[in-house]
C-alpha cells in the first residue's frame, strides 16, 4: 500500500487512472460525462487521499450544472428549464462565482484513507471518514473565508478517489453504526441543516416550522430540530407525512393545503413560531413571516419555489424578526453533526443507491420529487 505522495509522485511511475464523471459545461443531461480514464489524484503535502465509498447528490449538483445560480435566471429550480443557462459575462455559474470546466462534482462524501501526503501520519491510513467540502485558508479565523468547495473550486467525489486537507476528512468512529451511503449524505444535507438551526439558535422549547420537509436538508432539519428540543412541524406532501414522522416530527402540515398559514397555526401544540427554517421560498415567504411571533427567526438555505421573493419591510421591523442566510460554514457545524452521527443518533434517510456511471437517471429521478431523504451514487469498488 502507499503511504506517501512521495513515493506516489515518482517521475518514472506511470500515471493511475480512476473512474468519474467529469461536468463539462452548464446544460442538460449531456454535459455529464462518463469515464474510467481520469487521472487519480496524488496527495500533496497536508492532504490525504480517500477511496470513496459513497456520494451524497444534492440540488447543488444540479443547479450549478443547469447555472441556476446565475442571477439572470428568476425562477425556482422546480420550474427552471434542464436545459441550462449561458451564465454570461457575471460570471456566476457557482455559489461564489465560475466554475472552471471540466469539474467533478459531488461534495458530499464518505470513504477511507488510502494514502497521505508528506506531514500526516501514516496511522490515518485505513481511517474511515466523512468529508467536510469547505476548505479553508490554514489559520483562517474568518468562517466565511473560505477558499472553496468540493465539487465546485476543487474536484469532488462522483469519482472514485479525492484528495483534500487532512484536517478536512474527519474521523468515523468504530461505534458508529450508519453504513457508508448514510454518512455520504452528512456534509451538504446534514451540515446545511445543522448550520441553519445553529444559526438560528434552535433549543428546547422552540416552536420550529420545517418547509421542504422531504428533501435532504428538510429531512435533517427535522432530525436535528428534534434533537436540539424543539418541536417541529414538517411542511411536505400528503404521501410523505408517515415517513417525516418516523424521523421526529411533532406534526405535519400539507404543502397543499389551501390555507397554509391556519393549517400550520394549528399543528402541533397550536400557535405562532419562534424560527421558520426554509428552503422553498416563492410565494409563500410572506405566509412564513406571518406565522413568527414578536421576535421570531427565519433562516434560508434554498429556494426549490423560487428566489423572487415579497417582503413588506414593516413585517421585518414592526416584528423585530431576524433574518439569517445559511451557506458556508464553520468546522465546528460538521464537528457538532458529527458527534450526533457518531452517537447513532441521526438515522439519515436514504431513498436510493445508484452507480456512479448511472448519474443521469439519479438525476432525473431526483427531479421528479417523489422521494424522502436523499440519493446517493456509488462508484466502482476496484
Amino acid at each position: 500500500m502507499i503511504l506517501n505522495a512521495q513515493a506516489q509522485s515518482a517521475v518514472t511511475m506511470k500515471t493511475e487512472k480512476m473512474h468519474a464523471v467529469y461536468l463539462k459545461g452548464h446544460g442538460g443531461f449531456e454535459q455529464l460525462e462518463y469515464t474510467d480514464q481520469a487521472p487519480k489524484p496524488i496527495p500533496k503535502p497536508d492532504e490525504v487521499l480517500v477511496r470513496v465509498l459513497a456520494c451524497g447528490m444534492n440540488n447543488t449538483d444540479i443547479n450549478t450544472r443547469t447555472g441556476w445560480y446565475n442571477p439572470s435566471v428568476k425562477s425556482g429550480t422546480a420550474d427552471w428549464t434542464d436545459a441550462g443557462v449561458e451564465t454570461g459575462s457575471n460570471r456566476m455559474g457557482g455559489w461564489s462565482g465560475d466554475i472552471k470546466f471540466p469539474r467533478i462534482q459531488g461534495m458530499d462524501v464518505a470513504g477511507v484513507i488510502e494514502a497521505v501526503g508528506d506531514g500526516i501520519g501514516p496511522e490515518r491510513v485505513g481511517q474511515r471518514v466523512v468529508c467536510d467540502p469547505y476548505l479553508h485558508s490554514p489559520g483562517s479565523e474568518n468562517v466565511l473565508d473560505s477558499l472553496g468547495l468540493l465539487g465546485a473550486e476543487f474536484d469532488g467525489g462522483f469519482a472514485q478517489y479525492l484528495c483534500l486537507p487532512a484536517a478536512n476528512a474527519l474521523p468515523v468512529t468504530q461505534e458508529c453504526r450508519l453504513k457508508d451511503s448514510q454518512l455520504s449524505t452528512l456534509p451538504c444535507s446534514g451540515g446545511t441543516a445543522m448550520n441553519m438551526l445553529l444559526l438560528a439558535r434552535v433549543g428546547r422549547g422552540d416552536r420550529l416550522l420545517v418547509t421542504g420537509a422531504s428533501g435532504g436538508v428538510g429531512s435533517f432539519l427535522v432530525q436535528i430540530g428534534n434533537l436540539l428540543g424543539a418541536e417541529v412541524m414538517a411542511v411536505a406532501a400528503r404521501e410523505k407525512h408517515a415517513q417525516l414522522a418516523g424521523l421526529g416530527a411533532s406534526d405535519t402540515i400539507d404543502r397543499h393545503a389551501g390555507n397554509l398559514t391556519a393549517a400550520a397555526l394549528s399543528a402541533g401544540s397550536g400557535g405562532g413560531y419562534s424560527v421558520v427554517a426554509d428552503v422553498v421560498g416563492g410565494d409563500a415567504f410572506p405566509a412564513y413571516l406571518d406565522m413568527l411571533n414578536r421576535g421570531g427567526r427565519y433562516v434560508v438555505a434554498g429556494a426549490i419555489a423560487g428566489p423572487m421573493v415579497q417582503l413588506d419591510l414593516r413585517t421585518l421591523y414592526l416584528k423585530n424578526l431576524s433574518f439569517f442566510g445559511s451557506t458556508i460554514y464553520s468546522r465546528k457545524t460538521m464537528l457538532r453533526l458529527m458527534e450526533f452521527a457518531n452517537g447513532n443518533q441521526l438515522v439519515p434517510a436514504v431513498h436510493r443507491e445508484y452507480d456512479l456511471r448511472d448519474i443521469g437517471e439519479a438525476q432525473k429521478f431526483f427531479l421528479k420529487k417523489k422521494h424522502v431523504g436523499n440519493l446517493v451514487l456509488i462508484p466502482p469498488s476496484g
